[in-house]
């Protein structure tokens, strides 16, 4: 028979060993899902040359994840572009010329604003698309059909995907770049009475290819993480209706966090790596 001592300390064991025991199962399934996420995007590569040959499901898809996304791309941009007139502008005040306007706008937008918000509002569009029909697919069973019919899932379905947002997202932050330094002359100049030769100079006087190629290459990551996160998370949907909306629901916030996290990590790569060799 214990003694009351013992009695008295188990308690207070237990309340220390659960939130470690917690902690612990929370570490592990997290180390479970990247697992997971990394044998997919292996799976990915492996399928990738013959999942692109289908021609029809590639452009389809092309076609919803580029032209589909354009109009709200179009409207971001536009007052990003604007945004960033104005508070450059407000920075600039009675402290540097206003012939640096369209300097600051273009190599903003073009190295940071342009890649990661198209990267963001295209996530949260495409990524719960592909999440939510891969997700209704497994749910209904359609997917273990495929497998039925000797058709590989990654191949027919993830890869198209994949491929289409690789190539779009470079296309859509080019597009979302011409429209953003287009919204801050039209402030620039409606607004802040900075004349358009001034701007134009400005935008003329530290233009770098190279950050262009910069921007496009975050987007071609970005675009990777996009459809990655939407069909992981599609795959794995388990629980009807309602776990198609976690699955979403996921899907744009992993996306979300990713970019913004891989964006620091290519930024640091871009800036001291690539145009550390070009100096």
């Amino acid at each position: 028979m214990e003694s009351p001592e013992a009695q008295v300390q188990r308690p207070a064991t237990d309340e220390f060993l659960d939130p470690v025991m917690s902690l612990g199962e929370r570490v592990l399934g997290t180390l479970e899902e990247i697992g997971r996420f990394f044998m997919l995007l292996w799976e990915t590569i492996l399928q990738f040359p013959a999942g692109i040959r289908s021609a029809p499901r590639l452009v389809d898809q092309m076609y919803q994840i580029g032209i589909g996304s354009l109009p709200l791309v179009i409207l971001t941009s536009l007052f990003v572009g604007a945004v960033a007139s104005v508070q450059a502008a407000y920075q600039f005040q009675n402290f540097v010329p206003m012939r640096y306007l369209g300097t600051v706008i273009t190599r903003s937008v073009v190295i940071e604003l342009g890649p990661v918000l198209t990267a963001l509002v295209v996530g949260g569009r495409v990524g719960a698309s592909i999440s939510a029909e891969l997700g209704t697919m497994k749910v209904t069973e359609q997917i273990d059909a495929l497998e039925t019919l000797a058709i590989n899932p990654v191949r027919f379905l993830i890869v198209p995907r994949v491929a289409a947002a690789i190539l779009m997202l470079p296309m859509l932050t080019v597009f979302s770049d011409i429209v953003a330094v287009f919204g801050g002359w039209m402030i620039a100049r409606l607004s802040l009475d900075v004349s358009t030769s001034v701007f134009v100079e400005g935008v003329r006087l530290f233009f770098r290819a190279r950050d262009v190629f910069g921007g496009l290459v975050k987007a071609f990551v970005f675009g990777a993480i996009i459809s990655l996160a939407g069909c992981y998370y599609g795959m794995k949907t388990e629980g009807g209706a309602e776990g198609v909306g976690l699955a979403t629901t996921k899907a744009v916030v992993a996306s979300s966090v990713t970019i913004l996290v891989a964006d620091y990590f290519l930024a640091e790569l871009i800036l001291r790596v690539i145009f550390g060799a070009a100096e």
